[in-house]
């Protein structure tokens, strides 16, 4: 079967590999035929700077779906249309084995495949958000607006927030912040950002700010000044780092402030609850897609997207094409 492999810094090359089989396999694993995976910023550390090169064919990407071709599981049969995360975050290949642990049915020809796969990632907002208790009429703090930061947008308006304040530094993904319903957008590179969420709160600070951004320190030191005292910070954009030796802790402590962590779902709770709100209309990914590529210029597509070339936002891999 076709897989990709990172082989060196920012090189991709499309390989032979064996194809999986579950001959023998123990009860509740099914083989997936992938048919769209789409990158996340998790993702990225593989294309850019990992430790060692060439990495193992089909990593690193997880949000997939596809058909089951086997199974030996009393969820699935052979031909079900599956939201399934692969192991090791290997997905970049034709086919991959799995639990059905990590896997959901989706329904056939309702919505767009590419629609249809943003329930992984919302499905890891809504967990989240299952963290926090009530929400409404609360102020948060969404710092980052990338692919995450805009599902958390749109899904904390759904949650009854009172204001949702999307922080960026790229104008265009400000824009999308809009159309993902945030009421309020800071550009961090043109305004005070402390400043900027002081007024908009009419001096409260913010009741929860969520870190979107990841692969370093500087924006959970950020969350921690836009929370007011007794606020709360989730962590969520992943870090490139084991230790953050200069974290503020002072402040945290100070300001009585909670911190929470978070990353990936239970796929079982979370996914279908975050595929429903999809088929529902109550969230709009649409505005997220901005490019579907074939699986064979997947050196192109990670290109779009760790250089945030052409306005990318989510961009997705065909592998029917």
């Amino acid at each position: 079967m076709r897989a990709a492999q990172i082989t060196a810094p920012r090189h991709i090359e499309i390989v032979d590999v064996p194809e999986p089989r579950l001959n023998g396999a123990a009860p509740g694993m099914i083989k997936v035929r992938v048919e769209r995976a789409c990158l996340c910023g998790s993702d990225s550390p593989w294309f850019t700077h990992m430790p060692r090169y060439p990495q193992p064919p089909g990593e690193s990407i997880h949000e997939c779906l596809g058909t089951v071709v086997e199974s030996t599981s009393a969820r699935f049969v052979v031909g079900d249309l599956a939201l399934a995360v692969p192991y090791r975050q290997a997905g970049l290949c034709e086919y991959f084995c799995v639990s059905d642990a990590n896997a959901i049915h989706l329904p056939r020809g309702q919505m767009p495949l590419e629609r249809l796969l943003m329930a992984q990632p919302l499905g890891t907002a809504i967990w989240a958000c299952r963290k926090l208790g009530n929400l409404i009429g609360l102020d948060m703090v969404v710092v980052g607006q990338g692919p995450m930061g805009l599902l958390f947008s749109h899904l904390l308006s759904n949650l009854g927030a009172r204001t949702v304040i999307g922080l960026d530094r790229l104008d265009y993904r400000l824009e999308a912040a809009h159309a993902m319903h945030a009421t309020h957008t800071i550009n961090v590179d043109r305004q005070d950002p402390a400043a900027a969420v002081r007024e908009i709160t009419e001096g409260k600070m913010a009741d929860v700010a969520f870190e979107v951004v990841g692969h370093q320190g500087i924006a959970i030191d950020l969350c921690l000044d836009l929370v007011r005292r007794l606020g709360t910070v989730v962590a969520f954009g992943s870090p490139d780092r084991a230790t953050y030796r200069d974290f503020p802790y002072e402040k945290l402590f100070r300001q009585n402030l909670t911190l929470i962590g978070s990353v990936t779902a239970d796929p079982l709770s979370s996914y279908p609850l975050a595929r429903d709100m999809i088929l529902q209309g109550r969230i709009d990914v649409s505005p997220l897609i901005t490019h579907v590529l074939p699986f064979f210029e997947v050196q192109k597509a990670f290109e779009l997207f760790v250089d945030r070339q052409d306005r990318a936002i989510k961009v997705v891999l065909d592998y029917e094409q």
